[in-house]
Parts: C-alpha cells; sequence; structure tokens
C-alpha cells in the first residue's frame, strides 16, 4: 500500500448476521463451532467447519447479556442459518432470528493481524455520523480488497472452496485445541497432534503490462521447466494496471527457502507469508 493508502486506516462493511437466544445459546454454539464460547470476552472469531474439518464459514459472535450476535464475516448466510436450525433440539432451549445486515467497523494496520482489533456493531444504525464525529478515515473499495488480500482474509469460492482446512488456510489461532467436542474437531485435534500440514495459504503478486485479461493458468510451478507444481492461485486483484497480487494455497515442502516461482502466464511471482496467518 502507499503512504496516502496508509493513512486510511479503518475498515467498514455491511454483513448479514442473526441473533442466537435462549439459555443454551453458548453451549449450542460452542458445539458447532472451532473457538471456546466460555471465555470471558466480548466477541469470538471461530470457523464453521464440515465433519471432515473443512472450512464452510468465518463468524464473529459477539456476547450480549441476554443473546449471541453471529456475523457471517464470509460464507454462506442460508447454509449456515439452515444448519444451525437443523442441529437446534427443544432440549437445547436454542431460538434463531431472522437474518437483518449490520455494519462492522474495525481499526486497520498494515503489519498486525485484523484478528488483533476489536470491532464495532452498528445495529439498525448508519455509522457514518459516527465515522464523521470520530475523524474517521475509511478504505476505499479497492484498496480495502487490497488489504485483504495482503491479511490473506479467506474469501468464499476462492479460499473457501470446500477443499480446504482453516490451519491450512492461516487461521489456527481460530481453533481451540482444549475444548470439547465440536463439528471437525476430530480432523483438527489429529493435524495438530502431527504437527504437520500438506500447504498453507500465501499471499502472492508479480508484475504485468496490462491488466485486460482473466488469469486462466492457476498454476504455480517452481521454476521455468513447469515440471513441479508448488501451488495453486486462488484468488487475484489488479491494484494498478502494471501489478497483480492475489493469494495462492501453497506446498509447505517448497516454502522454506524460495520466495520465487512462476507461472506460465505472469512469468515470475513473488510469494510472502501474510502478517494476518498463524500456522503452528
Amino acid at each position: 500500500m502507499t503512504k496516502k493508502d496508509n493513512k486510511k486506516n479503518f475498515w467498514l462493511e455491511e454483513f448479514e448476521s442473526f441473533y442466537i437466544e435462549g439459555e443454551g445459546s453458548k453451549r449450542f454454539v460452542n458445539g458447532i463451532t472451532t473457538n471456546n464460547m466460555n471465555l470471558d470476552v466480548p466477541f469470538i472469531q471461530a470457523c464453521w467447519l464440515n465433519p471432515k474439518g473443512i472450512l464452510r464459514a468465518l463468524l464473529e459472535i459477539h456476547i450480549f447479556k441476554d443473546k449471541l450476535l453471529l456475523v457471517n464475516i464470509e460464507g454462506n448466510i442460508g447454509e449456515i442459518k439452515d444448519f444451525f436450525e437443523n442441529m437446534i433440539f427443544p432440549t437445547d432451549k436454542v431460538f434463531l432470528s431472522d437474518n437483518f445486515p449490520i455494519f462492522r467497523l474495525q481499526k486497520l494496520e498494515k503489519d498486525q493481524p485484523w484478528r488483533k482489533f476489536e470491532p464495532k456493531i452498528f445495529i439498525n444504525k448508519d455509522p457514518k455520523k459516527y465515522c464523521l464525529d470520530h475523524q474517521i478515515e475509511l478504505l476505499k473499495s479497492t484498496n480495502l480488497e487490497m488489504w485483504k488480500i495482503w491479511q490473506a482474509i479467506p474469501r468464499l469460492n476462492s479460499e473457501i472452496d470446500g477443499k480446504n482446512n482453516p490451519l491450512e488456510l492461516g487461521l489456527y489461532d481460530l481453533v481451540d485445541f482444549n475444548k470439547g467436542c465440536y463439528l471437525g474437531q476430530e480432523t483438527m485435534a489429529r493435524l495438530k497432534r502431527i504437527s504437520s500440514l500438506k500447504q498453507e495459504i500465501r499471499v502472492w503478486s508479480a508484475n504485468i503490462l496490462n491488466k485486460n485479461y482473466e488469469l486462466n493458468d492457476k498454476k504455480i510451478y517452481l521454476n521455468e521447466n513447469k515440471k513441479i507444481i508448488t501451488g495453486t492461485i486462488t484468488s487475484f486483484l489488479f491494484p494498478s494496471s502494471k501489478k497483480v497480487i492475489g493469494l495462492a494455497m501453497m506446498k509447505k515442502n517448497y516454502l522454506n527457502q524460495l520466495i520465487y516461482f512462476y507461472n506460465e502466464e505472469l512469468g515470475s511471482i513473488k510469494v510472502e507469508k501474510s502478517v494476518g496467518s498463524a500456522f503452528f
């Protein structure tokens, strides 16, 4: 990001959400998501997995006195809601509200993980006056998308694709390995026990002559001879007419020493670890 971009250090975005109400709410959510709902904190970020430990959604749960607010940071809100509703038994004493949009405001730092800063939630309120009163300058759309890539925030139908688990996606800190059973827990425990991942998410960048094309070749090779595939591009963005950046799932055994790899369309590409990713 440029110096000008660094001045715009707040992220404001609208997200879909719903309330989880009832005396059994914490226990219910604790059995579905990866983080510990019994911590004494105002909000918790967690993953929703399938039974095989594959990431389906990235969630943020705000804890109020009499209910929880589930914010869908990245995922399919319809699938989340349907699954939660199907998991409720009468003995759970849990009720779900209708979906509704909320605005979420968060401070940004280029060199700090996005999960470090506590967000502010606006329910049935327009955040524009708050931002004006507090002299908050917001990242514009393109710069925000670029910041999300540098933070390696996984996106639905890109990195959240039915194949990747949260540890590979750098969301290790959103998984509590000491709490009780939850959906996908056995896979997470096994991966932690063997301390091994086959691939990890990375940020990549390359120089281009123009941006008037689609990146069709998603393979990342070890070098120009293209004999060894080292990773797969999952998303990309053109921040300028001469540069492209994106995310890729890279095979871990090629990441220890190498920085530069090769793509047939882009040529040499630089692969870097994101400050927003946490790996064991």
